[in-house]
C-alpha cells in the first residue's frame, strides 16, 4: 500500500523545517490567506532540500481570517482567484528550479467546493489552464474530485488524520467538539482507519495543529511500520 503524506505549510507558523523531513508533498500558502514572496520561496527551498514534492494552497482573499470564512462569488472570479495563485507559486517555484506536482485549495475554498459543483468546477479549469499535469488534491468522495475527473485533471482523494469528521464525509465544524485531533497517537490511529478504507491516495496534516511536527514524525513512524509506502503524488 501506498500514501503520499502532506502538509499546508508557508502560513508563518514557523515549524516548516520540523515537518518537512517527515511528509512527502508540501501544500505552500501562496499569500492570499498568509505568506508572502520570502515565504514562499523559504518553503520551496526547504521542500527542495528534503526532496519534498512542491504544491500550490490557493484560499479566499482573507488575511483576516485566515481563508477560513465562507465567501460566494462567480465561477468566473473563482477561477481567476485560483489560477493567479497557482501562476504566483509557480512563478517563485521555477526560479528555484522547482515544478509545482498539485494543487490543494485552503480552508473555507476547499470545504465549499467538495460541495459545490460550480465552484469545483472553477478550481478545476484553472488547475488544467496552468497545466494538464498537475493533481488537483480534494476531500475523498467531494464534488471536487468529480469535476476533476469530469475535465481529465488527475486527482488525488485526501484524508485528514488531525480533523474529525460529519457522518456524510464532511470535514466537522472547526467550532464544534471533536473537530481538531490532538494528541499524535490518536492522529496516527485515525490515519491507519483512513489508510484502511482503501479510498485515500494522500494524508493531510495541518501546519498550524499545535503538535503539527509530532504529528508528523509519528504518523510517518506509524504508517512505515505498518507495512504503508510512503511516498510523494506521482
Amino acid at each position: 500500500m501506498k500514501i503520499d503524506l502532506n502538509c499546508d505549510l508557508g502560513e508563518d507558523i514557523g515549524n516548516d523545517e520540523a515537518i518537512m523531513p517527515y511528509i512527502t508533498s508540501a501544500n505552500i500558502a501562496c499569500g492570499f490567506h498568509a505568506g508572502d514572496e520570502h515565504t514562499m520561496r523559504e518553503t520551496i527551498y526547504l521542500a527542495k532540500r528534503f526532496g519534498v514534492n512542491v504544491g500550490a494552497h490557493p484560499s479566499w482573499k482573507d488575511r483576516e481570517n485566515f481563508g477560513r470564512k465562507e465567501i460566494n462569488t462567480s465561477p468566473d472570479e473563482v477561477e481567476k482567484l485560483v489560477l493567479e495563485q497557482i501562476q504566483i507559486l509557480a512563478a517563485i517555484a521555477k526560479e528555484e528550479g522547482v515544478t509545482l506536482t498539485h494543487v490543494k485549495p485552503h480552508g473555507a475554498l476547499y470545504n465549499q467546493a467538495a460541495k459545490n459543483s460550480q465552484l469545483a468546477s472553477a478550481i478545476a479549469w484553472a488547475v488544467k489552464t496552468h497545466s494538464v499535469d498537475l493533481i488537483l488534491v480534494g476531500l475523498a468522495g467531494s464534488r471536487s474530485l468529480e469535476a476533476g475527473r469530469e475535465m481529465g485533471v488527475r486527482v488525488a482523494a485526501e484524508g485528514f488524520p488531525d480533523r474529525g469528521y460529519n457522518a456524510d464525509g464532511s470535514l466537522m465544524s472547526r467550532h464544534l467538539p471533536g473537530a481538531l485531533i490532538e494528541s499524535p497517537e490518536d492522529v496516527a490511529k485515525h490515519a491507519i482507519e483512513l489508510v484502511k478504507t482503501g479510498r485515500i491516495d494522500t494524508l493531510c496534516l495541518h501546519g498550524d495543529h499545535p503538535n503539527a511536527a509530532e504529528n508528523a514524525k509519528m504518523l510517518r513512524e506509524v504508517l512505515e511500520k505498518n507495512g504503508v509506502e510512503v511516498r510523494g503524488l506521482r
